[in-house]
């Protein structure tokens, strides 16, 4: 029979390393999912979860027992991510010829791409960044329920909230994200962005 998270996570806090790689071979799939939701780019992601898992390992001992695991696990994630894209955008404001290689080879060659794809990759840019100025408790829903497409009883059991809450906050987050949309808009709606 299978050892419980709760049970895995108390034997680990004891020192046994072998505990938390069956937690992380329960939720590490689970977790890159979250992360390429958030940076769109694979390299990125797995760096991000390889640090949040050691982040992890080295504060289990400050785990609170009446949480889920793995709702723990993805807010670290989360929040490795989030530092991540700020980061990068901190980075994006450094003159182009100071820029590192990584930066380099994620910027959109815009140059050799179609009018109409870069008006779609100029839309999707705003949305990303509005998207990352939601509040992180709306943030969090939208991510695992829009991003994701997890079903909201998933949601709110990696959340730790009841479903009815996390509907709520699914709603506010969507209410705000289109709210913030709304400002990029002109008199022709959501065309303004692409130009069409």
């Amino acid at each position: 029979m299978s050892c419980s998270d709760l049970e895995l996570v108390l034997v680990a806090q004891s020192g046994d390393a072998l505990a938390f790689s069956e937690l992380v071979r329960r939720y590490e799939p689970d977790c890159h999912r979250v992360a390429r939701a958030i940076l769109r780019h694979v390299e990125d992601a797995e760096d991000e979860v390889q640090n949040a898992l050691w982040k992890a390992f080295a504060h289990l001992r400050h785990f609170q027992r009446q949480a889920r695991f793995s709702t723990w696990l993805t807010r670290i994630v989360v929040n490795q991510c989030l530092m991540r894209l700020r980061r990068t955008r901190r980075a994006g404001l450094v003159p182009c010829g100071q820029r590192s290689d990584a930066a380099l080879r994620r910027a959109p060659a815009l140059t050799a791409m179609p009018d109409w794809a870069i008006g779609r990759e100029q839309v999707a840019s705003v949305v990303r960044s509005e998207i990352h100025r939601i509040p992180p408790l709306l943030r969090h829903v939208f991510f695992l329920s829009d991003v994701q497409q997890l079903p909201m009883s998933e949601v709110a059991r990696r959340l730790g909230i009841s479903q009815t809450a996390a509907r709520s906050r699914l709603l506010r987050a969507r209410r705000e994200l289109r709210s913030r949309m709304s400002r990029h808009c002109g008199r022709l709606g959501p065309a303004t962005l692409t130009g069409s």
